[in-house]
């Protein structure tokens, strides 16, 4: 839970004093919201449904493997998905393909990881609509569009809106910046469902919900990816972990799970690792996100293990995205 800024946990002195900034940045926000609503600020329409994962929390909630669940879930029952991400770190500013080897500097690392783990195109860009256009007209098979991110993004038009939620539920519920939440928390009752990372609480929204958990147990070698471990495997090594995600506790919790003894390295989300940031005394292997590892090739010889993880969703999430893709379809046929 300390990947958060500590005013962010609660209503302190800290939080109150910026609390006319968060005024600020709601008034701003709602202006904008209206403005797309009303037609003055110009949304795109595809001409494929657009089901758009994301969260009203700054920071990660579990978006990426939600989104790579639902990838391969809906492709398996018909559907041809495009991946359209913001890329968040990368470099790159007009709309392009993104490789399973490609480039975490350029495309940044979500995207690269989605390249690797999703078996669908995925397009990046900071235009999320003119990415999605870019990968429409590149594959024109494809017949949806899945936006890892972008709830707040409304330049791009979505059909159906998915909120992720982890542990940290909505902290001390405030705007930014003397809370973490980007909208408020009605936002929730507007969304088609909401998914509880882990052990979120349940919240009142009034929305379908469902919960998801992350699970794996089978490590693989960064340089050597047909070898694998796991926890039995792995005590008895001096382990360090790393984790530059939304909440590296998270991780080291999961290891944790598994049985495992290491030195915990917390680091910000979207963290570009350096030489020195991956380099331990006594240390015999390290232990590393999916996220992460994109971004960690030939930074040093020491063995480098890194833990894919899948989601499991309870009810079945692509199930209720196919039924409210059937009505949308149905409803534009009968009209």
């Amino acid at each position: 839970m300390n990947s958060a800024p500590a005013l962010w946990r609660s209503r302190g002195i800290a939080a109150w004093l910026l609390w006319p900034l968060s005024m600020l940045f709601g008034l701003v926000a709602a202006v904008r919201r209206a403005a797309f609503a009303a037609g003055l600020l110009r949304s795109t329409r595809l001409p494929v449904p657009v089901v758009v994962v994301g969260n009203i929390i700054a920071g990660g909630a579990g978006k990426t493997p939600l989104t790579l669940h639902l990838a391969r879930e809906l492709s398996a029952r018909g559907y041809r998905p495009l991946i359209v991400t913001r890329g968040y770190g990368g470099e790159a500013d007009t709309p392009h393909p993104v490789s399973a080897d490609g480039d975490a500097t350029r495309s940044g690392d979500e995207a690269v990881l989605l390249a690797r783990r999703s078996g669908v195109p995925v397009w990046q860009g900071r235009q999320r609509a003119a990415a999605a256009l870019a990968g429409l007209a590149a594959h024109p098979e494809c017949d949806l569009v899945l936006c890892d991110d972008g709830l707040q993004h409304y330049a791009l038009a979505r059909d159906i809106e998915i909120a992720v939620v982890d542990r940290r539920g909505l902290m001390n519920r405030l705007l930014l910046p003397a809370g973490p939440l980007r909208e408020p928390p009605a936002r929730l009752r507007t969304v088609d469902a909401v998914v509880l990372n882990g052990t979120a609480e349940a919240l009142a929204s009034g929305q379908p919900t469902f919960r998801m958990r992350l699970e794996g147990r089978v490590f693989h070698r960064l340089d050597a990816p047909e070898r694998t471990a796991d926890a039995q495997d792995l005590r008895g090594l001096r382990l360090h972990a790393l984790a530059g995600i939304g909440e590296p506790a998270r991780f080291f919790d999961h290891l944790r799970a598994l049985g495992l003894n290491f030195v915990a390295h917390p680091f910000p989300d979207h963290h570009v690792y350096q030489p020195q940031d991956v380099a331990f005394p006594e240390c015999d292997a390290l232990l590393l996100t999916e996220k992460d590892a994109v971004k960690c090739h030939g930074l040093l010889s020491t063995p480098i293990w890194v833990l894919p993880v899948e989601a499991r969703l309870d009810p079945d999430l692509a199930a209720f995205v196919l039924g409210r893709l059937a009505e949308l379809k149905h409803g534009s046929t009968s009209s």
